[in-house]
């Protein structure tokens, strides 16, 4: 602006330029030249704001979902739907139709049907969880919640089961026990009091459950809506729970109870039932009643009894009414219907298709491998065992004074020697350019014969103007050159530093070990990745330039002054001393108020994430005004370090105006008082005052800004050298391309922990899985545990989650702890309790490397139950699975995440529990697709139902992670003491004596 408006003004007026209209102007151009440096960000800012009040705008204005009124409920029957349809989303199909229902007050209602069919929505519905789109629908009095996939907060265990109610000692011990959860609690090492992990990742799924459901039952709800709570955990445990709690005797006995259920062995006890399918109630009334009427649910009934027909059950009410069925059923049933009885359908006729169902809606983080049980938590724990604060999360720490140089020198590795080089010759190039044209204005506004106006108009005073203005010209330019090179290099360069530490960052994370997840939250890891990243890409590079240009501009300034006034150095100095002592005295405590904002923003993060993750719970229990007065809480806990850092910076601001006020003082004093100094000189010499006054205080704010904003790098930095698990290939040790070859599996004096510091998970195991004999068939065993048996820790072993602490693990004769963990991982498949899904197409969740064609896609669906569901969807392969599979209910989860094993089909399967979402029938489909398409396979299995894995060669029962009994199903049920025999007895699969 300054070069053009001299060229202008110059050819238009042919005159020469002379100091006061020259450094006037200079003064003035120098003024706005900050604020048009900020006004391109300051548009960008207002079109981001813009934005952002759009989309808040659209949020804000988005419909509510309808409360749920009391008009038509009564006292007889708090709950009551009619004619009612229900759907996710009113651009969806619904998902509930023509429902209904009464449920009677202070009975035990069961909700039975098929995978898909409608069972957890329908609990949703009376939740006010889904649009109603017809009917009625009401609810009265308070409710209790047990979600299908439990959700835990990261919390004592006291604290998630009390859940914002006061402390009733008595209560709550007997409420403990009810829940099978004493044993559990006497294994933690701080008891009740112990810390439970961001989601409830350090317990097992039955014992989430069982957590939910006592936090449900110690809220003293009228209404309880219990969604599946039984098929997580053992046999005996969900006896004993359905005994003590939901049962006909149990601590909710007078209050309404909604159960959904797979267990057919529960039905009998129940009230009410009412059966599903498709989203429609297909049958209603008592056990009895059903029965009697023979429609679908009679004929399955009958068909499960037939099946086991032979097993005593140990419950003389349920054995009674059993022992009436059978009767009734084999003096009216033909041996061809029978055995047509006997024939089991796929259920996946049966579906809610695109309709969400109630867990699906709710957001959940779900593992690759199954939870760690009771006795792996008892082994992750801190490492002041005896002390008062068992914590499992580890507190966010913070460094303490100067950023150190070693954070610094990665920045720089990161960002480029040879680019830091380059910016640094380029600002020296654009300041020396810089100084250089001021010099020569001075020379030329304070040239003799220009400033005679006798020569004015002649051809001598044109072309000594020209060639001055020509050379003042050339001095511009190159300075702009300079300085496009400078800005350009350092924005580049940053996103790429930004670009190259994030991705170390990312890489560090994605090789850490699961115990790095266990005690470090989400939100904590965000953070690093959304703010810190963001500080890096957005402020630092306008501060580093905005630094590297002030510093170098006040070094010239300084030295144009003291050329000029050589005297100003005797006050220049003491100023600087003056500006450096502010600057020092300030970062201190700005740096670390930048710090204690960045680690008060995570658990912002972290808390919102679990409110999320839980909305369906905090709403039923109506404690919304509490999470969002826990919400404003942490907010204010950071905007609170916010605001020391804005006082602190106006601090500085104040302090900093004043001295540079006396630098222009100075300057202008000591130019009138010489005498030996022109008036070109004099101008110079205040421009460039003024200049110092801005730049030293800019530099001052931004040499602070920048080093409280190292802060990021900091911490990013610090998440870059986490140590990494092994490696993930070894060039110099991968197994063979067709390892494993039969899936031969032995244990050889094994223990392991979870860090150095704890206690033994598994402790010396010793023994072998066979590989698949020709002539006895698949070898297929089956890892039967209790409760802190180490079941979780013995699958995360075999994928090396957790290292060997002694002895070894042998895969068809290869140590697998001398291979890479990818060349180990791959070889190996394991079916969770909780199905991983990925936000993409049903093609892309099963084959995510497009290996498979899709006619084998479509063969594993078929196998797996599902290729009727996924024909019936939009798009079919195509068909867009949300993220977690949100739009698919947690049965259909199961079922897809089993399509994507058998199109793996690797030598060794592991299947942790992952049936426990499925109905019985689905179950039953299942046990025999995995023996047909495993049966060259070993495969390892967790289970609950027993009835089902009866038929295995072998089964290993682990207690507190040592070996108890191993042997053939047979022997171990020949042995009426053992551990085995007992729960085989609670599962009715042997007879006992009745009581």
């Amino acid at each position: 602006v300054t070069l053009v408006t001299f060229i202008a003004y110059v050819l238009i007026t042919q005159e020469s330029l002379t100091p006061n209209k020259a450094f006037v102007a200079m003064n003035l151009f120098n003024t706005i030249r900050q604020p048009m440096h900020m006004l391109p960000m300051f548009i960008s800012q207002v079109i981001q704001c813009h934005v952002s009040m759009v989309r808040l705008r659209k949020y804000l204005s988005g419909e509510d979902l309808e409360e749920t009124d009391s008009e038509v409920s009564s006292e007889e029957y708090p709950l009551i739907m009619r004619d009612a349809t229900y759907t996710w989303d009113r651009t969806m199909e619904p998902v509930l139709k023509n429902i209904t229902v009464s449920f009677p007050k202070g009975k035990l209602v069961a909700i039975v049907g098929p995978v898909g069919a409608g069972k957890s929505s329908l609990l949703s519905a009376l939740l006010g969880e889904m649009e109603k789109l017809q009917g009625q629908g009401s609810i009265q009095g308070s409710l209790g919640y047990v979600p299908q996939q439990a959700w835990i907060q990261n919390m004592t265990l006291r604290s998630n089961i009390l859940f914002h109610q006061p402390m009733q000692e008595s209560r709550y011990r007997k409420i403990i026990k009810a829940c099978a959860l004493e044993s559990d609690i006497e294994l933690l090492p701080g008891g009740e009091m112990t810390e439970i992990g961001e989601k409830g990742i350090n317990l097992s799924g039955g014992q989430k459950q069982r957590i939910s459901l006592a936090r449900a039952v110690y809220q003293d709800a009228d209404v309880y809506l219990l969604d599946d709570p039984l098929s997580a955990v053992d046999a005996h445990v969900g006896k004993h729970i359905f005994e003590k709690v939901i049962g006909p005797k149990g601590m909710i006995r007078k209050k309404t109870r909604i159960l959904v259920t797979h267990g057919i062995h529960w039905l009998p006890l129940v009230d009410q039932i009412v059966v599903m399918d498709q989203g429609q109630i297909t049958e209603l009334g008592t056990y009895e009643q059903l029965m009697n009427h023979n429609g679908p649910f009679a004929q399955f009934v009958k068909t499960y009894l037939l099946e086991h027909e032979d097993e005593e059950i140990d419950d003389p009410d349920v054995q009674m009414l059993k022992e009436q069925v059978l009767e009734r059923v084999t003096s009216v049933v033909s041996d061809d219907e029978s055995q047509q009885l006997r024939r089991r359908r796929s259920l996946s006729d049966h579906h809610e298709g695109h309709h969400k169902s109630a867990e699906a809606m709710q957001i959940s983080q779900n593992s690759v491998v199954s939870s760690v049980s009771v006795q792996d938590l008892a082994v992750i724990k801190p490492d002041n065992v005896g002390g008062k604060n068992h914590r499992l999360i580890e507190e966010e720490t913070s460094e303490e004074g100067k950023v150190k140089t070693a954070v610094l020198l990665a920045f720089f590795r990161a960002f480029g020697y040879v680019s830091t080089t380059v910016v640094l010759m380029s600002v020296l190039l654009f300041n020396g350019f810089n100084v250089g044209s001021g010099v020569w204005l001075s020379e030329w506004t304070d040239d003799p014969f220009l400033k005679n106006e006798n020569n004015s108009g002649t051809d001598s005073y044109t072309s000594k103007t020209y060639m001055y203005l020509g050379v003042y010209t050339a001095l511009s330019l190159l300075q702009v050159a300079a300085n496009c090179v400078f800005v350009l290099l350092v924005y580049v360069q940053f996103v790429v530093a930004s670009q190259r530490l994030h991705n170390s960052m990312l890489n560090t994370i994605l090789h850490q070990p699961m115990t790095f997840f266990d005690t470090t939250p989400l939100g904590r890891i965000l953070n690093r990745f959304s703010r810190d990243v963001d500080v890096l890409d957005v402020g630092m590079s306008r501060q580093v330039r905005m630094c590297l240009q002030t510093l170098s501009t006040i070094i010239s300034v300084v030295v144009v002054i003291s050329y000029t006034t050589p005297i100003f150095l005797a006050v220049v100095i003491p100023i600087l001393i003056l500006y450096v002592f502010f600057q020092k005295f300030y970062i201190s405590s700005s740096r670390q108020i930048r710090r204690l904002e960045s680690t008060t923003r995570s658990p912002i993060f972290s808390h919102f994430g679990e409110t999320i993750n839980g909305a369906s719970s905090i709403r039923a229990y109506r404690l919304e005004e509490e999470f969002f007065k826990e919400s404003l809480v942490l907010v204010d806990h950071n905007n609170q370090c916010a605001f020391a850092s804005l006082s602190t910076a106006r601090w500085l601001r104040v302090r900093l105006e004043a001295l540079g006020n006396l630098i222009v003082l100075f300057a202008g004093l000591f130019a009138v008082i010489s005498d030996n100094i022109s008036g070109s000189l004099v101008g110079l010499s205040v421009s460039y005052a003024l200049q110092v006054t801005k730049g030293l205080t800019l530099l001052v704010q931004n040499i602070t800004q920048l080093e409280t904003n190292c802060v990021s790098i900091e911490r990013i930095v610090e998440y870059t050298v986490l140590p990494h698990e092994p490696a993930w290939t070894d060039i110099n040790k991968q197994p063979p391309l067709e390892w494993p070859y039969s899936g031969n599996v032995v244990f050889e004096n094994y223990s392991t922990r979870y860090r150095p510091q704890l206690d033994l998970v598994l402790k010396s195991l010793s023994f072998q899985v066979h590989a698949r004999e020709k002539v006895n068939g698949p070898q297929i065993l089956e890892l039967l545990v209790g409760h802190g048996a180490g079941k979780s820790s013995l699958s995360l072993a075999l994928f090396r989650m957790i290292e060997a602490a002694e002895g070894h693990i042998f895969i068809d004769d290869l140590d697998i702890s001398s291979m890479g963990l990818h060349d180990l991982r791959n070889r190996l498949t394991i079916l969770p309790q909780d199905p991983v899904l990925f936000s993409g197409s049903v093609r892309f969740n099963l084959d995510p490397f497009e290996i498979h064609s899709d006619e084998a896609l479509w063969m594993a669906l078929k196998n797996a139950h599902l290729s009727d569901f996924v024909r019936e969807m939009s798009g079919q392969l195509d068909y867009l699975c949300e993220e977690g599979g949100q739009n698919l209910s947690v049965g259909q989860r199961q079922l897809m995440c089993l399509a994507r094993s058998l199109l793996r089909k690797t030598k060794i399967l592991i299947l942790d529990e992952a049936t426990a979402a499925v109905d019985l029938e689905t179950d039953f489909l299942l046990q025999n697709t995995i023996r047909e398409a495993f049966k060259d396979c070993t495969v390892l299995t967790v289970a609950h139902r027993l009835k089902t894995v009866i038929d295995y060669d072998r089964i290993l029962v682990l207690s507190n992670g040592e070996i108890i009994e191993f042997d053939t199903p047979e022997k171990l049920l020949a042995d009426k003491t053992g551990v085995f025999y007992s729960m085989a007895k609670e599962s009715s699969l042997v007879k006992g004596e009745l009581d």
